[in-house]
């Protein structure tokens, strides 16, 4: 599935080389496009074909689209403002792969504005593996022009790209009840599969048959038959994101909730957002599969 246009490739910009900005920055690349990079952490992060910038402002003057795939929303603002204030500056556009929240993007969104710089809200889920396979789901919100101009980026991204929305917030919004969705069947499943083999069960065989079975979710698909029934553990998204993630998305349903949006008060949430705290306190930076053996209790 795809939205995303086609055409001229523009100069493309790229801040955040993690383990998801970095195999982002390298499908750009591959797909054709001319990609100039930066990561504070040091250049070895940038991909095989890129060319390396020595900062943001430098990003800002050789691209006319930007691309983030940065931790947090105070991440992107700062990138941001780097960005708004470079002169004479290329871009003309920043694209943000990062989970930031719904109000921090409108935020971004507004301080680009006020310098003439439009932006599209893309964020993205299905791993690092899926941005490497280009099976990665990129929701992205934009206006018509804007989304129009990064259609090509977006398209480099990722072979699954859909918009979502008109206005810059709404794909974190989307974006924000996914993860809840899979934090919570994360959860769930870490706790069915605990019973399960206390009461004698085989993890293998119970994934077999809820996986043919009503209580078929992700988790059991993925995460447990891949990371937790193999001891791997290397999902390759940190137990602190998740936490965040799913703080982001209790924020914001109370921000709905503030003003009459929402008529009932959430009970979930909170309790998964309790939990993946925890867990993030007890082990920060654990690979956020290890959740298992943490509601397991060993």
């Amino acid at each position: 599935m795809t939205d995303a246009g086609s055409g001229g490739r523009p100069v493309v910009g790229f801040v955040g080389l993690g383990s998801m900005g970095g195999a982002l920055a390298a499908n750009l690349v591959a797909a054709g496009h001319e990609v100039v990079a930066f990561d504070p952490a040091g250049p070895e992060r940038v991909p095989s074909g890129a060319a390396g910038a020595g900062g943001v402002a430098e990003v800002a003057g050789r691209a006319e689209v930007v691309v983030l795939s940065l931790p947090d929303g105070a991440a992107s603002h700062q990138v941001a403002e780097r960005i708004a204030g470079r002169s004479p500056r290329r871009v003309t556009r920043v694209v943000d792969t990062s989970t930031i929240g719904v109000a921090a993007a409108r935020q971004v969104a507004a301080l680009l504005a006020g310098a003439g710089i439009g932006y599209v809200d893309a964020p993205v889920s299905g791993g690092v593996a899926g941005a490497r396979a280009r099976t990665i789901a990129v929701m992205f919100a934009g206006s018509d022009d804007d989304c129009a101009a990064v259609g090509p980026v977006l398209a480099g991204l990722s072979d699954r790209c859909r918009r979502v929305g008109a206005r810059p917030g709404l794909a974190q919004a989307l974006k924000l009840a996914n993860n809840f969705l899979s934090a919570t069947a994360l959860i769930a499943t870490s706790e069915a599969v605990a019973f399960g083999t206390a009461a004698g069960l085989d993890m293998a065989t119970m994934l077999d048959v809820l996986n043919a079975a009503s209580g078929q979710n992700t988790a059991t698909s993925d995460k447990f038959p891949h990371h937790v029934l193999t001891g791997r553990y290397a999902a390759g998204f940190a137990n602190t994101l998740m936490a965040k993630d799913v703080a982001l998305y209790l924020e914001a349903v109370g921000e709905l909730e503030a003003v009459g949006e929402v008529g009932r008060t959430p009970v979930v949430a909170p309790v998964t957002a309790r939990l993946w705290k925890q867990f993030a306190a007890a082990e920060a930076g654990a690979d956020f599969t290890r959740i298992y053996p943490f509601v397991r209790g060993g």
